[in-house]
């Protein structure tokens, strides 16, 4: 098994856009983001609001693996909070338990 990733699709400064969700990466609560594309590589940094992060792990997940840890992780307190947020910025997407998406994970640095 291969540890290589494909290419990005978008660029890292459009990773975490949604003023909402720029709130919560800036208050600590936000420390991961799913997206259809992969925005970023491990180790690479991004800026938000004047605080640095550093992005420390990307991988394929099903929304239908997600757990209410993960939602907790992306800043809502569970899967149903996520759901309906991540619903409400896609009208008439379906959450569909075996879309795959791309999770990045990331902390803030000093």
């Amino acid at each position: 098994m291969s540890n290589t990733l494909p290419p990005k699709t978008c660029t890292i400064e459009r990773m975490v856009t949604h003023e909402g969700d720029v709130k919560l990466v800036i208050e600590g609560k936000k420390l991961a983001t799913r997206r259809n594309g992969r925005y970023a590589d491990p180790g690479e940094p991004f800026e938000l609001a004047g605080k640095k992060f550093v992005v420390t792990d990307v991988y394929r997940q099903t929304l239908g693996e997600m757990t209410d840890q993960h939602a907790q992780a992306e800043g809502y307190e569970n899967m149903e909070a996520y759901k309906n947020h991540i619903l409400s910025l896609h009208e008439g997407m379906p959450f569909l338990p075996h879309m795959r998406v791309w999770v990045h994970e990331f902390k803030e640095v000093e």
